[in-house]
């Protein structure tokens, strides 16, 4: 569908919330699904971005937090307001807020803040108690701290130590302290396997929202395969929302 930009809002020289009005009501989006974006006007970028919904408003406005890093996202964030961007949306599989017990943990990386924003509001709605932690290499990398107060408690990490606890979120304090009994989480592999091994060594549920290159959105092009326990998968159609029980890490 042809999505109207509404407002872009430069979070900081790499970060931009665009926020699009849909030509018609969309179904539900639920926490961790994406849209598949179609970048026009740039010559080097022949496939669609794939890019996680960060928030809805009504039934027909949705937020992206997009990163400008290369040639199809600068293109993106450079939109100029009013003008129409074509995206297949909602796909993909969700966190399961059914099974997030009666504690959760929220923990976004760089730019995988993003469906945390809409998880987080989801069970808020749903009275569950939320708690974000939000790291990033420097203060301004964490952004919409804001939103995401209107949800829960909010703590960050930065690797500089220029705002919240110095370190990655890992090195966070409260996970010495608190007790969760479900943890979800996007950002950088890296990031999420050490979550994913904290997890298990606390007994507590982990999911975690892969960043697999996606190049068709549904489950065709085999562009995004995952090896898991039940044996190779397509992120964009089987997850990219996955237990890490399942996961080869």
């Amino acid at each position: 569908m042809d999505c109207r930009l509404l407002e872009s809002k430069f979070l900081n020289d790499r970060y931009v919330l665009m926020i699009f009005q849909t030509p018609v009501p969309i179904p539900e989006i639920r926490p961790g699904q994406f849209a598949q974006v179609r970048i026009d006007g740039s010559p080097t970028t022949f496939l669609r971005r794939p890019i996680s919904i960060c928030m809805t408003s009504g039934q027909d406005t949705i937020w992206l937090l997009v990163q400008a890093v290369g040639d199809g996202t600068r293109t993106l964030v450079n939109t100029k307001p009013g003008n129409l961007v074509n995206m297949l949306l909602p796909l993909g599989k969700s966190f399961s807020l059914s099974e997030s017990g009666d504690n959760a943990l929220l923990i976004g990386g760089g730019v995988g803040v993003a469906p945390m924003l809409l998880l987080g509001k989801q069970l808020s709605e749903a009275g569950k108690p939320v708690t974000f932690l939000l790291g990033g290499r420097t203060a301004s990398d964490l952004v919409m701290i804001e939103e995401f107060s209107k949800y829960g408690a909010v703590h960050c990490t930065t690797e500089d130590g220029s705002s919240g606890e110095k370190g990655f979120v890992t090195d966070h304090s409260m996970l010495c302290s608190t007790v969760f009994t479900h943890i979800y989480t996007c950002g950088p592999k890296p990031m999420m396997q050490a979550i994913a091994s904290y997890a298990k060594n606390k007994g507590i549920e982990c999911e975690v929202s892969l960043e697999n290159l996606m190049a068709c959105g549904i489950g065709a092009c085999l562009c995004c395969v995952e090896d898991t326990v039940e044996g190779n998968v397509c992120t964009c159609k089987e997850g990219p929302v996955f237990n890490t029980k399942v996961l080869k890490w």
